[in-house]
């Protein structure tokens, strides 16, 4: 039992026999003290002073003696007017952080994460990174809290924007491939896709000069049409048209395969919109029979949510191609089939916040039992210092180039520092790619999936800021000091010694970790896990300040500090792997 609701059941029974005042122990509040206050633990006497008909002092006083009589934990208590604040024993503190074992829920599930889902028609770039960063952190959360975690990747493999690039390729490209080109695959498919759109514009201005509308002009410029017809003959699977399809988007995935690799995610299963679509339309039939669809007069097939405060949407158009919804619709109920999940969390940008909110409530509306188990995590656009990106005219932050320069800037960072004498090249490389990725997934992950964020490179590698290399740096100093020290983990503590102050907070914060993974897995929020990691080091670092390690004098002492040291690299490297950061031995 932790001592929090042993407490609350010690307070329960007092209320109970100090002023016969019957409270359930669930009802008892106990918060964290502040800071400005001696305590661990405050709990608030003003709804009790009713009860007790003395000052609120009086009440806290008199609660707080019969608690401690009751609880050899208890130091020491004050009451600052109806405010009870009450101080553990360091004994327990030290006996808490020794038996501390992690904690995993007792309600394991089986939760799948969809995260990536890029297109086929041009490489990554700073906002897919953010996304897998998400994904793969929360599905890592997830798995060390002990439910059985399926990290799927959808990749959105057809559609017209594919068949842009494709007819860029067929009209511009004159037979290039990556081999010919030197560029990554899908390097080589995406500038394709931004000269499409250059014609595009081209002929819509032209269409315009001549009295057509602006809106006409988008849906009559001779390559948008095109572009279209390439739709139609993929959908009727034409065999040239399925052949050039399969060899750009082969040139695209070995592109990703080395993008990923870089970024250190990885996924459990693959789906493909290209095969999931015709499930959709399956499930757009069975749907129209049990009239959750209607069709209208030009044949689209369409569903009425505006009873629900929506819309009308689209789900099948007049000439029976797939739209998004389409798909989507088919894609969750093979993922259903396939993993019998409990929750099906789709990481996706918040612009599409409508569009989850529609395909939810059209599997609940098809009678899907599992739909309630399907949940968005929206999380907000990234900017950069420049500006916002846009594919479609070639000035988004490529991905490959962001992480390359991350690299650089580490590098850059670390020599100003002169601190790797004794590297070899091989080892200051792994180190710079270790320091700037660790920056980067550090900076993108300790903020709040649901806010829009500002990236910029160079305030993320900052070694004495709010930043992954801050962390990695206390884990490398941590191990320096154990390595210097000849530490060996020993269970041959004293737990009798008096703490400092900064060696209290530090067990404190260590013993916090189960219940910051926990926040972060039943709510997906690796900043949780973040910024939880970050007030650990700075804990640390405050110790280190405070009192020496290995030159400590009491035996006692020095191994208590030692020990406390690898207990807070172990915790940081845990943390750090949630993240999907690599923790250097050396910096």
């Amino acid at each position: 039992m932790s001592v929090e609701l042993k407490m609350k059941e010690k307070l329960s029974q007092l209320l109970h026999e100090l002023y016969q005042n019957s409270v359930a122990v669930d009802s008892i509040k106990l918060e964290s003290t502040n800071e400005d206050f001696i305590g661990d633990f405050t709990f608030v006497v003003f709804p009790y002073v009713r009860f007790s008909r003395k000052s609120p002092e009086q009440t806290g006083h008199e609660i707080g003696s019969a608690l401690q009589t009751l609880m050899p934990e208890i130091k020491s208590f004050n009451c600052v007017k109806g405010f009870l604040n009450i101080e553990l024993n360091d004994h327990y503190w030290l006996t808490e952080i020794k038996n501390n074992q992690p904690a995993k829920t007792q309600n394991p599930q089986t939760i799948l994460i969809e995260y990536s889902s890029p297109n086929t028609n041009k490489p990554l770039h700073l906002g897919h990174i953010r996304n897998n960063l998400l994904g793969y952190s929360v599905a890592e959360i997830l798995n060390a809290y002990g439910h059985q975690v399926k990290k799927i990747n959808l990749i959105n493999d057809r559609g017209i924007h594919i068949c842009k690039s494709m007819l860029a390729w067929k009209l511009f490209g004159n037979n290039e491939t990556p081999e010919s080109s030197g560029l990554k695959g899908d390097h080589l498919v995406g500038k394709y896709y931004v000269l499409f759109d250059k014609h595009y514009k081209e002929e819509i201005n032209v269409l315009i000069s001549k009295g057509m509308t602006e809106e006409d002009a988008k849906k009559k410029a001779p390559i948008f049409e095109q572009a279209q017809e390439l739709l139609r003959k993929w959908e009727n699977g034409d065999k040239e048209t399925m052949e050039l399809w399969k060899t750009m988007n082969a040139w695209v995935y070995a592109g990703f395969d080395v993008t990923y690799k870089k970024l250190g995610v990885n996924f459990d299963q693959y789906y493909y919109e290209s095969n999931t679509y015709i499930l959709g339309k399956d499930i757009i039939e069975e749907g129209l029979s049990k009239q959750v669809f209607y069709k209208k007069e030009d044949g689209s097939v369409w569903i009425n949510l505006t009873e629900e405060g929506l819309d009308e949407k689209l789900v099948l158009r007049s000439d029976g191609t797939s739209v998004y919804i389409t798909q989507d619709i088919g894609t969750a109920d093979l993922k259903h089939k396939e993993f019998n999940f409990d929750k099906s969390v789709y990481v996706v940008g918040n612009e599409q916040d409508y569009h989850f909110k529609v395909l939810f409530l059209i599997l609940k509306k098809l009678g899907k039992s599992w739909a309630d188990g399907c949940y968005h995590l929206s999380y907000g656009m990234v900017d950069l210092p420049s500006g916002k990106m846009k594919s479609r005219e070639g000035t988004v932050v490529d991905a490959d180039d962001l992480m390359q320069e991350m690299h650089e800037t580490a590098k850059e960072k670390t020599e100003e520092l002169g601190k790797t004498d004794g590297f070899s090249e091989d080892e200051k490389s792994a180190l710079y790619d270790a320091i700037g990725m660790g920056a980067l997934k550090f900076f993108m992950l300790k903020v709040d999936p649901q806010k829009r964020m500002l990236f910029n490179p160079a305030d993320s590698i900052d070694m004495q800021g709010d930043t992954g290399p801050f962390v990695q740096y206390t884990y490398a100093r941590i191990q320096s000091l154990l390595k210097v020290a000849n530490y060996t983990a020993s269970s041959n503590l004293n737990l009798s010694i008096d703490l400092l102050e900064s060696e209290k907070k530090l067990v404190v914060e260590l013993l916090q970790y189960d219940k910051e993974l926990k926040v972060a897995a039943d709510n997906y929020i690796p900043s949780i896990i973040a910024n939880y990691c970050l007030k650990l080091a700075k804990a640390f670092n405050r110790l280190y300040n405070d009192a020496p390690f290995v030159r400590e004098e009491n035996e006692d002492k020095k191994q208590l500090r030692l020990y406390l040291g690898h207990k807070t690299a172990t915790t940081i490297k845990t943390c750090l792997q949630l993240m999907g950061i690599h923790a250097p031995e050396r910096m």
